[in-house]
């Protein structure tokens, strides 16, 4: 099922959103945290904080580690056990072989998991891209994922974006892989926005593999091709994982809108319609830009909450709360909430 094109400009915007600076991200500490190696020998870091069960599983979107979660998760760790990671390429984990897509990410996370001993039952929270690679693990996983919190997923069953927004991270990208593999020197104008200027040694030493970013080059470009096609047929293995779906409002409204009397936003309408493919799915709309985890870390919080609390006493959860209206003018556009 094809989107019209204005839905995928909104889609490679929400991606370009997410790849802040297109860079291997560093975690939020320069150390690593619980390295599991994988059967074929590659390092993938796990970042746990929290005790109790369910284990929440934090996985990022695209162009984001570990280091991603640094609002959210000390919040998220008072409730349960919450474990971040990078994927290969990414902060402290190995470079993996490409393609990196969904289910190769998946594959990844599963072994990592197994070898870390961080057992479920799980919810998984994922953001942009990587709700569909947490659907996708989730369908690895039957019986052992008991609950899904999605923050402004990317939908599959999309056409491949025009050129609006993937094409210039593609560009970037390319041009950092040029830089890396022709080992220019640091000013170089290649370089330009490949590195932060505050990188530890372990991101300048990624940002220096060529390896590095083809991984995020491979992961780009399977995300409306090969990961949305794999998400699409794990469908029927997830339909009964109860559901959460949090819709930006940002990303909501830069998107066309369909009807008269009450017009709605096709990005919204697009979430409705992923939440309704589950047997409990629910979908709200918040106050926020497509980085939901930092500006309404709160709302990521009680959603989580929530489904831990219906995994815990073994019950459906309960619908989300109404969803939020657009502030009057003047107001704060993304309010913090007390927790």
């Amino acid at each position: 099922m094809a989107a019209p094109p204005a839905l995928l400009n909104i889609l490679a915007a929400a991606v370009a959103a997410a790849a802040v600076s297109c860079a291997p991200i560093r975690n939020a500490r320069a150390e690593p945290g619980l390295i599991a190696r994988l059967p074929d020998g590659r390092a993938l870091n796990f970042r746990c904080s929290g005790s109790g069960s369910p284990t929440v599983l934090l996985e990022s979107g695209f162009g984001v580690g570990a280091a991603g979660w640094g609002r959210a998760q000390p919040r998220l760790a008072r409730i349960t056990r919450v474990c971040a990671y990078d994927r290969a390429g990414y902060g402290f984990s190995d470079i993996g072989p490409d393609p990196r897509d969904g289910a190769a990410i998946a594959r990844d996370l599963d072994q990592g998991l197994a070898a870390a001993g961080i057992e479920g039952p799980f919810v998984v929270v994922g953001h942009s891209a990587g709700a569909l690679y947490g659907r996708i693990f989730a369908a690895r996983r039957p019986g052992e994922v008991q609950g899904l919190v999605l923050l402004d997923p990317t939908v599959e069953r999309l056409a491949p974006p025009g050129r609006d927004g993937l094409d210039g991270i593609r560009r970037k990208l390319q041009r950092c892989l040029a830089a890396a593999g022709a080992a220019a020197p640091p000013e170089d104008s290649r370089w330009e926005g490949c590195i932060p200027a505050r990188a530890d040694d372990r991101t300048r030493a990624l940002a220096r593999n060529p390896a590095a970013w083809r991984n995020q080059l491979t992961e780009l470009d399977s995300i409306f091709g090969r990961t949305s096609e794999q998400t699409a047929r794990s469908g029927g293995l997830v339909a009964d994982v109860p559901l959460y779906v949090i819709t930006a409002s940002e990303t909501a409204a830069t998107a066309p809108t369909i009807g008269y009397d009450r017009p709605q936003s096709l990005w919204e309408l697009q979430h409705v319609r992923l939440a309704l493919e589950f047997r409990h799915g629910y979908q709200r709309t918040i106050l926020s830009s497509h980085l939901v985890q930092n500006d309404r870390p709160e709302v990521v919080v009680e959603a989580v909450q929530a489904m831990v609390t219906s995994v815990r006493n073994a019950v459906p959860p309960a619908p989300l709360p109404v969803s939020e209206t657009a502030p009057a003018e003047g107001d704060a556009a993304f309010p913090e909430m007390p927790n």
